[in-house]
């Protein structure tokens, strides 16, 4: 595809990347909510405003800078309050409400794609170096799609506090659960440690690769 700026970049990533980790969140409590725990509904966190969900660092400064350095784009939200005490069985409803967010990132990428599929019965291409409104469809279609299923893949990997933690979790014997959370503290530092040391990348390329071969097949 064109390579576009460094400032057409991010305008074309903005938004997917804003919904991407806004929309993640607020699944979370939606489905928390149906479970028992109102928490975050009433913190009025269930919600598509993205002005509740964002995070200074995770929204904005840790997508642009790797947007500019050109590496995965990830981030993330304000972590959405649960109590699980509200939960009729707390490890499996958290396992439910965990997977909320990854599975609201795979319909926002199947939602990107068809814009992809509007976007080229209109005229754009991936070769085109155009900058018309069609075109930037298709640019923040890719995006979309791209962002989305690097969260859903990031976020169902097995370290807490990410959400993959939590449907292992489930499986776990109670016995085992609060050994495996005292990870948690830690968690974000030893993602940052496998990012730096180049080993989150390719945890993540080859389900990302497979995923986005079989989406862009359906076009």
């Amino acid at each position: 595809m064109f390579e576009l700026s460094t400032m057409q970049t991010i305008a074309v990533w903005a938004l997917p990347v804003l919904f991407a980790i806004t929309l993640h969140e607020a699944a979370h409590g939606w489905v928390a909510a149906k479970l028992g725990d109102k928490t975050a509904l009433m913190l009025g966190r269930v919600t598509l405003n993205p002005f509740k969900h964002i995070d200074p660092i995770g929204t904005v400064l840790v997508p642009i800078a790797l947007l500019v350095l050109g590496g995965f784009v990830f981030g993330w939200a304000k972590a959405v309050p649960i109590s699980q005490r509200n939960f009729r069985r707390p490890q499996r409803d958290m396992a439910w409400v965990a997977i909320a967010g990854p599975a609201a990132n795979l319909v926002m990428a199947l939602g990107w794609l068809a814009l992809i599929k509007v976007a080229m019965s209109m005229g754009a291409t991936f070769e085109s170096g155009g900058t018309g409104s069609v075109q930037f469809l298709l640019y923040a279609g890719v995006a979309g799609v791209t962002i989305n299923l690097v969260l859903m893949i990031l976020n169902l990997l097995p370290l807490p506090p990410l959400d993959g933690s939590r449907v292992l979790a489930a499986f776990l014997p109670p016995r085992w659960v609060w050994q495996y959370y005292r990870l948690e503290p830690y968690g974000i530092f030893i993602l940052l440690g496998l990012l730096f040391l180049g080993i989150l990348g390719p945890l993540i390329t080859g389900p990302f690769l497979w995923l986005r071969q079989w989406m862009f097949a359906w076009l």
